[in-house]
């Protein structure tokens, strides 16, 4: 597969020449609010493993992965590896002294072709508790495939205190930096540095999704050095922060316009609540749909099957609900439609599953298919770990808890309110006429106007881009979209002076400790800047070459466009493997047509892994 920027195997070369060893790895000295605390060795000690001899797993939890870790409470990581591929010795202590044996195998792998994974279990944006215990059977899916798991600690939104903050991009310079120690260290840590696959849900997904399209971003930069991440091998070469793929379950993301889509995608079907007529936010919301479409258009991105240039029409109404782009969108929920009626045997009841983030301990709730599968424990975090906060990125939508007999009774449900969704039962399959019948019925939203930069900036994501626990804005369309129509605004239920435009364009400006603005951190975590040409940073960037990407099309927490127009700009960057799927009847969840979530992720990865 060719790109065009360097592949991931050019980025990670350098990698081969390791550091000198060392026992200071583990080191858990040292005051967490002292900003001068003794710096960190960034050599992993090959001589404090612990071993799960039942199950034959080597484990170290508690390394420093960055030399000087703003936070001493997150920046650990813990590797977790199978028997096979370390020969110990016990020390005096219980502890073991390990060489990496290069004649272990566990399935088709080896201590050099071993797949590593990254868990990123980071709901809302929250920060990943690095682990404080082991459980075997947290991890045992991972071992029992030959693979090395690799947990870090990642700061997030919700952790501030008088040394540090989470706010972006810390959460993915961390998981950066770890990465980074991965490979500085690649002579005592087994597995491929070059197949380094990251995986989340949520805004876990959406993390996952900016760590897979911003590898060796120069954006990063002066934030890794602050840390004291490692940046060159011991033979001066530079490491690489790239992985190799990306797993993404219901990613929110592209946040920079996740305010306009969801109106054009969700918000403009209903008016009640902030959408309710004479309210100041249902005319928001009806001009934010119009600059989603201004965006897309610009976006100009490509039918992967016609090589078409995707755009959105304005009808004689002024709504942009026409036009090839529409056309294609509606075809993704058409397939998704089909794909349930191919996968599902009548009787069917909804799932109604809805998931924060991924499940921790072994007790972890089900994502799955229609009628079955999930996450099974450990499918994020191991026992002993825990997430980070608990912003959920929306709310929970309506439950349903009917049986429907037959496939005729669900669709008659379907088209209670209006008839959108035709089936025909000699062929089992169906065809969605619209998208305001498919939002209406299906995708109601769980989100106010400004459901990611609130007018009093009072939304989760507002904390993402603020400064410490303030909140602060950051979508550049929704003050020029409030400048351009304030007066109007000004003159209809619920406008206060605090929402002018002015409130945006001081907030932008606002720095962070690295001297960086809000517009500057807004790129860094939004994958389209690196992946599409009307962005400064196309083409800046080693991005992952393989991407399996699974959301539950009726999920009210993003706009359907934001998954879609992430795997169209992959596939038109020039990335060979996107595995992209909506699956119907799911919203925010671990969403897989069949099967396990888990065991569809390690499967996919085996498969990556033979490539």
């Amino acid at each position: 597969m060719e790109l065009r920027r360097r592949t991931l195997l050019q980025g990670a070369a350098a990698t081969s020449i390791i550091g000198a060893l060392g026992l200071a790895g583990c080191d858990d000295s040292g005051d967490t609010s002292s900003v001068a605390a003794i710096p960190k060795s960034l050599d992993f000690s090959g001589a404090t493993w612990k071993y799960d001899e039942t199950n034959d797993v080597y484990y170290q939890i508690g390394a420093y992965y960055v030399a000087k870790p703003a936070a001493e409470d997150y920046e650990s990581l813990s590797v977790f590896v199978p028997g096979k591929y370390l020969k110990g010795t016990e020390n005096s202590d219980g502890t073991y002294t390990t060489t990496v044996d290069a004649t272990g195998t566990v399935g088709d792998f080896t201590a050099s072709t071993a797949p590593i994974v990254l868990p990123v279990n980071t709901p809302g944006y929250a920060a990943q508790a690095p682990l404080t215990s082991y459980s075997y059977d947290a991890v045992a899916a991972y071992m029992k495939a030959g693979y090395v798991y690799v947990h870090p600690g990642l700061r997030g939104r919700d952790v501030t205190t008088a040394t540090y903050s989470g706010n972006a991009p810390w959460g993915i310079t961390d998981l950066k930096a770890a990465v980074r120690y991965v490979r500085y260290n690649a002579a005592l840590i087994p597995g491929n540095k070059d197949l380094m696959v990251v995986f989340g849900m949520s805004g876990g997904g959406a993390q996952s999704a900016v760590m897979g399209v911003s590898g060796d971003s120069e954006l990063y930069t002066p934030y890794l050095e602050s840390l004291g991440a490692a940046m060159t091998d011991a033979a001066g070469k530079d490491l690489s922060d790239a992985v190799a793929g990306a797993m993404c379950w219901c990613p929110i993301t592209s946040l920079d316009y996740a305010n306009a889509s969801y109106e054009w995608n969700i918000g403009q079907f209903f008016s009640t609540d902030t959408r309710a007529a004479g309210t100041w936010t249902q005319s928001y919301s009806q001009e934010l749909a119009k600059a989603f479409a201004a965006h897309q258009n610009r976006l100009a991105l490509k039918d992967p099957s016609s090589g078409e240039t995707l755009t959105l029409d304005k009808g004689d109404d002024g709504i942009y609900l026409s036009g090839s782009y529409y056309d294609y969108l509606l075809s993704v929920v058409n397939e998704s439609l089909n794909d349930f009626l191919k996968d599902t045997t009548f009787p069917f009841k909804p799932s109604n599953s809805f998931m924060a983030g991924m499940g921790t301990g072994t007790g972890a709730p089900g994502g799955g298919a229609p009628g079955g599968g999930g996450a099974p424990g450990g499918a994020g975090m191991p026992s002993g770990a825990a997430a980070g906060g608990g912003m959920m990125t929306g709310g929970q939508p309506a439950t349903d808890d009917t049986t429907y007999k037959t496939v005729e009774e669900y669709f008659e449900h379907l088209n209670k309110d209006g008839h959108w969704a035709t089936y025909d039962t000699a062929s089992n399959t169906a065809k969605v006429a619209s998208l305001s019948g498919f939002v209406k019925s299906q995708k109601t939203p769980t989100k106010s106007v400004g459901a990611f930069d609130g007018p009093d900036r009072s939304v989760g994501e507002n904390v993402v881009f603020g400064d410490g626990a303030s909140g602060l804005h950051f979508a550049a369309v929704s003050g020029q979209v409030i400048e351009a129509n304030e007066a109007a605004f000004a003159t209809l239920t619920g406008w206060q002076d605090d929402f002018a435009s002015a409130g945006y364009t001081s907030d932008f400006a606002t720095t962070d400790t690295v001297g960086k603005d809000v517009t500057y951190r807004v790129g860094m975590y939004s994958p389209l800047y690196y992946l599409n040409g009307s962005y400064e940073g196309y083409q800046k960037s080693t991005v992952a070459g393989h991407w399996r990407i699974r959301t539950g099309i009726m999920q009210g927490d993003t706009a359907n466009a934001t998954e879609v127009n992430l795997a169209l700009a992959l596939r038109e960057y020039g990335v060979g493997s996107v595995d992209f799927a909506t699956v119907w009847a799911l919203a925010h969840t671990m969403a897989e047509r069949s099967g396990d979530a888990v065991e569809n992720f390690i499967a996919w990865v085996k498969e990556i892994a033979a490539k």
